[in-house]
């Protein structure tokens, strides 16, 4: 079997078992959910390749399933399997971070031909990853200016987003004043040193308040770090 891995979100046992056997015989490894529940669970448990998603399945919709599985992964190729030929569902699909749709009833060949479209595209996990900064449950993508908390979306003006991924960058090292004002405010920045303090308050209440574990830190004297915990 291959170790390419294929998850089937499908609820409509024939429909699944044929796309199973037809997989399999193409000779890719799979898994069956037949629940939304079931589809985020395995979807933690295992690295997928690709992901096959009704839209119509029990628990959690198939555009909710969606949309979890976007907060933490960007980059699995996911396909939408749908009965409904609306636009509605295509385009909130696509909007919510899907890759492809197919309607059914479709070709099983048409299927298989996306499936390798969408299996060959270079896989951008470890180039995606060097475009993301973390720290613990702190994630900041620099490519999509995107912050997540805990799984939660945080919303920064531009300047609160460089001066956390200046301090994320430089993760571990105490920055002074002087070193964030240059690199996050540039060269020419005239202004009084203090502007620094206002912005890492600022950057407190929306990434650290609320939480137990606070990863701005201030080192009395010198400036600001972020520290992995991990260390």
């Amino acid at each position: 079997m291959s170790d390419t891995n294929i998850l089937i979100v499908e609820d409509e046992r024939k429909i699944s078992r044929v796309l199973q056997l037809e997989l399999e015989y193409e000779n890719y490894s799979t898994e069956v959910a037949d629940n939304g529940k079931d589809a985020l669970r395995l979807m933690k448990e295992k690295d997928w390749d690709l992901v096959l998603l009704d839209i119509m399945i029990p628990e959690l919709s198939g555009l909710e399933v969606l949309r979890r599985i976007r907060k933490s992964d960007e980059v699995t190729p996911i396909l939408l399997l749908t009965a409904r030929d609306e636009i509605y569902d295509k385009v909130s699909g696509l909007d919510l971070g899907a890759n492809d749709y197919i309607t059914k009833p479709f070709q099983i060949e048409e299927l298989l031909a996306r499936i390798r479209v969408h299996l060959r595209k270079p896989k951008m996990k470890q180039e995606h990853a060097t475009n993301k900064l973390s720290v613990g449950d702190l994630i900041v993508d620099l490519d999509g200016r995107e912050v997540m908390r805990a799984d939660t979306s945080v919303d920064l003006t531009v300047r609160e987003f460089d001066l956390l991924a200046c301090l994320l960058k430089n993760k571990n090292i105490v920055m002074t004043r002087e070193q964030l004002i240059e690199q996050v405010w540039g060269y020419d920045y005239f202004g009084e040193t203090n502007v620094v303090d206002v912005y890492i308050r600022y950057l407190r209440q929306k990434i650290d308040k609320g939480y137990d574990i606070a990863y701005i830190q201030t080192v009395r004297g010198v400036g600001y770090t972020i520290k992995d915990i991990n260390r």
